[in-house]
């Protein structure tokens, strides 16, 4: 309080009379500056000290010391990184006794490794605050594994003091990613979300294939490629003109002669692709659910998910439901058709050397 007063004794009258205006003293541009001192010093008294004057008076709080030396590695998003660490006093002592003159952080690219090794040339070194404990690291590069590192670099005789290893974490990546999870998991708003079950794949190898039969064993298919050449051999029609490949002797720009008017080179090349069709839905863990009349195992949930053939033509799964007790089922009819326009595809091992 001593204190208080003499600072206020050194101020002018016009700033004690400020002083009296903040505090809410009565009547202070007609007091004397005694009578200002008294009668701050009584408003002063009467005010209740707020918790930040209280805070302001007191000592900082002494910082716990480590009892080891740490750091940890948090990716923010694809090209920031959030890392915090704590060095002990003991090893803090010992590195600057060996020469420790600055403290760094080293960025590894560890993707795809084991036993501690980085990717050469990605090793990046980061001079961080000696009395710092976080700091934000840019990425190098998103949808990568990294590990942190954290020690002293030493002085004049260079060197590299090591104290601690982070744990390796995985920046995500900067785009949306490519891969689909076909998965699919009844859900209801009622009740908590529950966990992702496994999907049961059929123990049996030829279900898949023989539910495509199955579905389509009332329409006749016309295939496309060597199957359609095959076909239109059966039904009796003219395929002189067509080369083992079902293209005509003409499609490759030559006569019979295999002279063109352009000087012919020698490739081959190739080119594959195919869909599947994926019917998945759920019932009754303890239900019987059958596809074409094909038993279909059901997961503990009583989730079901099939992955069959979609060549072309038109199929139907006729998907039925029975109740443990034969009492109660459910049944609905997919029906899909599939069309290739055209098809000029082959795999690398049917690949043959073409003249063009």
């Amino acid at each position: 309080m001593t204190q208080a007063l003499t600072s206020l004794a050194r101020m002018t009258l016009r700033q004690l009379r400020q002083v009296a205006s903040d505090l809410g003293v009565s009547l202070y541009s007609r007091k004397s500056k005694d009578e200002l001192l008294a009668a701050i010093n009584r408003r002063q008294d009467d005010t209740p000290r707020t918790l930040k004057a209280i805070e302001a008076e007191l000592p900082p709080a002494p910082r716990p010391s480590a009892s080891s030396t740490s750091v940890v590695f948090l990716p923010r998003d694809p090209q920031w990184a959030y890392v915090f660490w704590e060095i002990s006093e003991a090893d803090r002592g010992e590195a600057l006794a060996a020469g420790a003159s600055q403290l760094c952080l080293r960025v590894a690219d560890v993707t795809g490794l084991a036993g501690g090794s980085a990717h050469p040339h990605t090793l990046q070194e980061v001079v961080v605050d000696s009395h710092a404990t976080e700091w934000y690291l840019p990425v190098p590069l998103s949808d990568r594994d990294y590990r942190v590192e954290l020690g002293y670099r030493k002085g004049s005789g260079g060197g590299w003091i090591s104290l601690a290893f982070s744990s390796v974490a995985r920046v995500p990546a900067l785009h949306p990613s490519e891969q689909i999870l076909d998965q699919f998991v009844p859900f209801s708003l009622d009740t908590a979300p529950a966990t992702l079950p496994t999907p049961m794949e059929p123990a049996d190898a030829g279900l898949h294939e023989r539910l495509y039969q199955t579905a389509t064993a009332r329409w006749r298919r016309l295939g496309r490629g060597s199957e359609a050449f095959h076909e239109l051999e059966q039904a009796g029609l003219d395929t002189s003109e067509l080369n083992a490949s079902g293209a005509g002797i003409w499609a490759s720009g030559r006569n019979e002669s295999g002279i063109g008017g352009v000087a012919s080179r020698q490739r081959s090349f190739w080119l594959v692709a195919d869909a599947e069709l994926i019917v998945y839905g759920a019932t009754d863990p303890a239900a019987r659910l059958t596809i074409g009349g094909e038993d279909v195992p059901l997961s503990a949930d009583g989730t079901f998910r099939v992955q069959v053939p979609f060549r072309d033509g038109q199929q139907l799964y006729p998907i039925e439901a029975v109740a443990a007790d034969g009492e109660q089922k459910r049944n609905i009819t997919l029906e899909f058709n599939r069309s290739t326009p055209e098809d000029n595809s082959n795999p690398a091992d049917k690949a043959i050397s073409e003249w063009f």
